[in-house]
Formats: C-alpha cells, sequence, structure tokens
C-alpha cells in the first residue's frame, strides 16, 4: 500500500485513534488473516461466523503492524477504532485510489464468466504495466478493497472483479475503484434468486456503465440485448464486442480443436487476425473477445491483442482445468462455480472433446445455486441437454440437483445413462468401481455444492 498516516486513516474511516501516534505511517500490507500481518502493516479485525477478529489483534500486533481496525479499544495494541470494520476498509481503499492518479481502474462485472475474463485481461495488459488483479474470485466488498490496496505508484492497471446480490453493490464497489473502463460481460440467470428476473439482474449490473468516469469507455456484450442496451446509461464511449456483425471486436469461423479449445478469426475494424486459444470450451471466444477490447480500450494494438491471446494460460483453479491421468482417465474440473450458461458450455465442451477422442463421457453434476424460483426447471433443462448432446454417462450429486437426472431420465432413450446419489462419497464410490482408461469425466457444480472435493478425489487417483 502507498504510506499512509494512523491519523489520515482515521480521518477517512471516520475513526478514532487508540495507543497510536498519528503521524506512524502504514507502508505494509492491509490484510484481514493475522498470519499474513507484517511490518508496517494494517491488520483489519473482522466479525466471522465461527471466529472473530479482535482475538487475534495481539498476535497482528506482535508481527510489526502499525496499528489495527478495530470497533472497540483493545488494550496493548495500537488501534483504529470504528463503528464498522468492513466499510472502514473499503473508505481506506477509497482513499488510496483516490492518490493514485495515474491508475487507470478496469471494473467488470457480468454473471458468467468474470473471473476467467479478469485473469485474461491481466494476462494481456501486464506485459505494458505494473497491474493489479484480484486472486481467484475476490469480487465482494471484503476482497474489492483488499486488492485495491495492493496498488502502488508503480501500479499501471487495476483489474476490478465485482460481483452482486443486491441493487446498489455495484454502485458501492465503484465508489471504492471508480472505473476508467466498465466492462458487461452478460446478463444470465446466475442470482436469480436474489433479483428474480434476468431485467432485474440487468438493472445491477449497469450500475457499473453508470459508474464509468468522464472520458472512459464502456465495453459492452454486442450479443445480449440486456447488456447492449445499456448504453443508454453513459454519455461515455462504448466499444462492444461479440459475434455481431455490428460488434468492433468481433469474433468469425469459430471452431473447436480435438482437445476443445477454440479458435476464431478476430477483426477489430480493418484488422483481422487468427486467435488460438488454450482454453476448453467455446464460451471462452466471448471472454476473449472482452479481454481484447479492454485491450483496445488501454491502447494495445491488435498485433499485440493476438498474441496476448494465443499465450494466455489458464490462471484460476477449477475452471475447465483438464488433467491426465495416469490409468488414462481425464478429468475435466470446473468445479469452482455453475449457473446454466456455464453448465450448457461446459457440457458442450466435454462432449467435443470427447467426440475427437472417441472416448466415453461422463458429466458429474451437482446444484446450481442461488437460482430460486426458477431452479427445478433450470436443472431439468440441463439434464435434458445432456440427452440431447450424447452424453454417454450422467452423474447427478445432491438433492438440489436431482432434477437434472429426472429431466434426463425423462427426455426419452435413456435407460441406465442418468445416475443419482445423494452424496459425495457415494459418486466417487460409484466413479471408482465403472471408469475405465479412456474415460473423459466432467466435474461441475456451484461451489456451495462441494464438487471440488470430488474433483480433486479423482484428479488424485492413480488406478494402475
Amino acid at each position: 500500500m502507498i504510506p499512509v498516516s494512523c491519523g489520515e486513516i482515521a480521518d477517512a474511516v471516520r475513526g478514532e485513534l487508540a495507543g497510536v501516534d498519528p503521524s506512524a505511517v502504514v507502508d505494509g500490507a492491509v490484510v484481514i488473516d493475522s498470519r499474513a500481518a507484517g511490518p508496517g502493516g494494517l491488520f483489519v479485525a473482522l466479525p466471522g461466523e465461527h471466529v472473530d477478529g479482535h482475538d487475534y489483534v495481539g498476535t497482528a500486533t506482535t508481527a510489526g503492524v502499525t496499528a489495527s481496525l478495530t470497533t472497540r479499544p483493545l488494550d496493548g495494541s495500537p488501534c483504529i477504532v470504528v463503528d464498522d470494520a468492513q466499510r472502514a476498509l473499503g473508505d481506506l481503499a477509497r482513499l488510496v485510489v483516490s492518490r493514485l492518479p495515474d491508475l487507470t481502474v478496469i471494473g467488470l462485472t457480468g454473471s458468467s464468466g468474470k473471473t476467467s475474463t479478469k485473469d485474461l485481461i491481466a494476462q494481456l495488459i501486464r506485459p505494458y504495466g505494473e497491474t493489479i488483479a484480484p486472486e481467484g474470485s475476490f469480487n465482494n466488498e471484503i476482497g474489492h478493497p483488499l486488492t485495491a490496496l495492493q496498488a502502488t505508484e508503480q501500479t499501471k492497471y487495476l483489474v476490478a472483479e465485482m460481483g452482486a446480490r443486491n441493487n446498489g453493490d455495484i454502485t458501492y464497489l465503484s465508489s471504492i475503484t471508480p472505473p476508467a473502463i466498465g466492462l458487461v460481460l452478460n446478463v444470465g440467470t446466475s442470482h436469480i434468486g436474489f433479483f428474480g428476473t434476468q431485467d432485474n439482474i440487468a438493472v445491477a449490473k449497469g450500475e457499473l456503465i453508470e459508474a464509468v468516469t468522464p472520458g472512459g469507455i464502456a465495453v459492452l456484450n454486442a450479443d445480449d440485448h440486456r447488456v447492449a442496451a445499456m448504453r443508454s446509461r453513459t454519455k461515455e464511449r462504448v466499444l462492444t464486442f461479440g459475434e455481431a456483425p455490428e460488434a468492433d471486436v468481433r469474433a468469425e469461423g469459430i471452431k473447436l480443436d480435438g482437445e476443445g479449445r477454440p479458435s476464431f478469426t478476430l477483426h477489430i475494424g480493418d484488422f483481422s487476425g487468427d486467435v488460438q486459444l488454450q482454453f476448453l470450451g467455446e464460451h471462452y471466444v466471448s471472454n476473449a473477445l472482452a479481454s481484447a477490447a479492454v485491450g483496445i480500450a488501454c491502447g494495445l494494438t491488435p498485433d499485440q491483442l493476438v498474441a496476448g491471446l494465443n499465450s494466455a494460460t489458464r490462471v484460476s483453479e477449477a475452471r475447465m482445468a483438464l488433467t491426465e491421468r495416469a490409468d488414462g482417465v481425464t478429468i475435466i474440473n470446473d468445479a469452482y462455480n455453475a449457473n446454466p450458461d456455464s453448465m450448457r458450455a461446459a457440457l458442450k465442451a466435454l462432449v467435443a472433446i470427447g467426440r475427437s477422442r472417441e472416448a466415453r463421457t461422463w458429466a458429474v453434476l451437482g446444484e446450481m445455486l442461488e437460482l430460486g424460483d426458477t431452479s427445478r426447471d433450470a436443472h431439468d433443462a440441463i439434464g435434458r441437454l445432456a440427452v440431447r448432446l450424447d452424453v454417454n454417462r450422467l452423474v447427478v450429486v445432491g438433492a438440489g440437483a436431482k432434477p437434472i437426472h429426472l429431466g434426463a431420465s425423462l427426455e426419452g432413450s435413456w435407460g441406465n445413462e442418468s445416475m443419482y446419489v445423494d452424496t459425495i462419497p457415494e459418486a466417487l464410490e460409484l466413479l471408482r468401481s465403472e471408469l475405465r482408461p479412456g474415460d473423459l469425466v466432467l466435474v461441475k457444480s456451484s461451489k456451495g455444492s462441494k464438487l471440488q472435493s470430488l474433483a480433486d478425489a479423482l484428479v488424485a487417483e492413480d488406478v494402475q
């Protein structure tokens, strides 16, 4: 973090100093885990479901932090006392970002693909300036300011992924890091249980476009009519991406190779160039186009973008991660998150790879969370799609996902191809007994459904 005095921090977060010299400087890392605390840093004591950060303030003090951000004074530890530590964390990040006038903030949101696109954008622009991007899916009221606080005077780009479960969430996150470039990927059904309708989701996602700073650029998906309509929510320049003929950054001739990796011709104005992505699944084409449009907004040339897209690799775990086991079974781990759009894309990739390898395909699917009243129909539709795509075997795990099995069973031609189990151990036992060399297995669910542990167990298998 850039150096900031405790007095300045107290003013910014509306706090009071307790045992702290106002001239003492915080110039180290801002952390919420006392194990990461170090000299010159700031420890933020957040309440949690199982632990209270205040119990670890002493540990942070011993580690050498300049102060801790707390909601009450603590004897023996220098504290900046506030009413709400989480809100104060955001206020501090807002102060730091405001002191970095040369920093370009790239904000992005969408119902699916945020983290993969964030990773791709960072890879494209990092060669042209120091870039900060969140690890994993650090996109909420805690992860977002913690990422912003990593910026220094040397940082040129801050890639800020923004999630939302309520109206106003993105407006709040954007107030911490006002975006010079605002990207909306899509409006799907993820979190529809919170918002009720896709139109309501569009209202929330469009808050990012309203927040684009004067002279900035809004980047919109021309293939998604709800996103394209957000053009009316800004007076700033708009760049579009997609397969639509009118898109500023456009893909033509999309193909999947034998490993399920998409290639296409990238068109930007009069320029055209060949792109071969290293990611699995056709849905990565939209992520790549969005990233290229952001690259254009950052001043990169089309040739630089093609080179960057062709060399980019997967960064975050459990996102279409392919592992070849020693016994000849291949696992595709996409268990980090799931919604109907990403589930469909993953199934299509599974079938494409299986067809090229002449492999038996398995889809091991768990529940897609936060779909509200649409949940049963959405899961049913995925089961029916698995049949229509001719996935060879379907294993559905957990009561919340059971409509996938029911939908597949009712679709028509299947007999024992679809199986339902209640628990992850049951699924693992079934797969251990029935997988054979050459099989291709997709594991996908929402993170809360915890199929990641099943994917990890399958990857670790080494059956000879």
